[in-house]
């Protein structure tokens, strides 16, 4: 994978461009830990095609103020090199809209993260590959910038703008966007990549507006490991990733005056972990985070609590492995409600071997999981590596990188 450890196994390697993406054959096994929820709703809202809507989306879903989605698709669109979507409220319904399609060089290729807004209210993101970096077969990948056409929309196909904000050459610079972006209050980007860099192992970078452009800074080159979920602010400004290889970890970066951007260790996770997914925190200062592996073999939820100086390590699930694979667990950040509950999906876990959609609930200082959705590999999809993105009803939206009617993957709702 672009943007993954190359020590990394995994049913979800690449398949090349406009070709689908094999499902695996993992047995149906009918022993489930604990209950589903009562009363889901499950709804497939749009099943990709593997053409000008776009294939296999890795990442999950962005909303806007009116409950409109806006994601990517790693694969597809008008040129095979992947696109940006977005599913508009109408009524009762959706309407799917393609917004950009990547052409690979110069404007990027393979999103495979979520795309963001920024404080102007246009999308950003990052693509792992394209752009014209010299440094990486397929271009070292690039940020770019999304806005709707200045003009009205006169067609029932209404593409946005792209500009591209950077275009990364591999060293020192970095290659292969890993991860969400982030915005600090002036409106700074903020990022991680998988690879490049001054040891080709990985960056965080900041991106700040100059004059009509922005100027790149490498604020932090791994020489042992990978980053790979993005990085998250606290309000002091620091910045939380975590990493990927041998000794994965929990880090921190903090800003010192005069000798630039430190990292710390806030916690050395178990070899086998793999944590590809970000960091959230809660109104306390707590850290949440996932890995696809390690536990008792599906992956793990997990907190970090700040104490007197130091970090305080919970474990809050452990999942179960109902396949063969080594990362079956969640690869996407967790997302947690008003009332605390946390949400995610796992990657191959579930009843059925095809992933999962699950809730976190708190209780009496332990942890109560629910499964929302076992996926069954077929209309419904199959693999989700996405995040959840919860409405002001409740509802639950994510993607899966297969499966649905088409293999290339679908669009999802849950309702309570």
């Amino acid at each position: 994978m672009t943007n993954l450890p190359k020590h990394c196994t995994s049913i979800f390697r690449n398949s090349p461009r406009r070709t689908n993406f094999a499902l695996m054959l993992l047995g149906a096994l009918t022993i489930i830990a604990v209950p589903a929820a009562q009363a889901q709703t499950f709804t497939v809202l749009h099943t990709f095609t593997g053409g000008q809507d776009g294939g296999n989306p890795w990442a999950g879903l962005t909303m806007d103020g009116a409950g409109n989605l806006y994601g990517t698709a790693r694969y597809g669109g008008s040129n095979g090199d992947g696109a940006v979507y977005q599913l508009k409220r109408a009524g009762s319904g959706w309407v799917f809209n393609s917004l950009y399609s990547f052409a690979g060089e110069p404007d990027g290729a393979l999103p495979q993260n979520r795309v963001t807004f920024g404080p102007d209210g246009a999308l950003y993101g990052p693509t792992a590959a394209g752009g014209t970096g010299s440094g990486c077969s397929g271009g070292c990948g690039t940020v770019f910038k999304l806005r709707p056409s200045p003009t009205a929309c006169k067609s029932a196909l209404c593409p946005w703008t792209e500009t591209v904000l950077y275009r990364f050459t591999g060293h020192p610079d970095g290659a292969g966007a890993s991860g969400d972006i982030s915005f600090d209050p002036a409106g700074n980007i903020y990022g991680t990549t998988g690879n490049g860099g001054f040891y080709d192992q990985g960056t965080v970078y900041e991106l700040m507006p100059s004059g009509s452009g922005w100027t790149e800074s490498v604020l932090y080159s791994f020489f042992s490991e990978n980053p790979s979920g993005g990085v998250i602010l606290d309000k002091a400004g620091n910045l939380y990733g975590t990493t990927t290889s041998a000794a994965p970890v929990v880090y921190q970066l903090t800003y010192v005056e005069g000798s630039g951007w430190t990292r710390t260790v806030l916690y050395n996770l178990t070899s086998n972990s793999e944590p590809f997914a970000g960091l959230i925190f809660d109104r306390l200062g707590n850290l949440y985070g996932a890995t696809a592996g390690g536990g008792s073999g599906g992956g793990t939820a997990f907190e970090l609590s700040p104490s007197g100086g130091d970090w305080t390590y919970s474990l809050l699930w452990s999942f179960t492995n109902f396949s063969n694979d080594t990362v079956c667990g969640p690869w996407a950040s967790l997302v947690m409600d008003a009332a605390g509950n946390l949400y995610g999906t796992t990657a191959c876990d579930g009843g059925i071997g095809y992933g999962s959609v699950f809730k976190l609930t708190p209780s009496g200082g332990s942890w109560t999981y629910t499964s929302l959705h076992d996926f069954s590999g077929y209309n419904d999809g199959a693999h989700p590596t996405s995040n959840v993105v919860l409405d002001a009803n409740g509802n639950l939206y994510g993607t899966t990188r297969s499966g649905g009617s088409q293999g290339y993957g679908v669009v999802w709702e849950i309702t309570p």
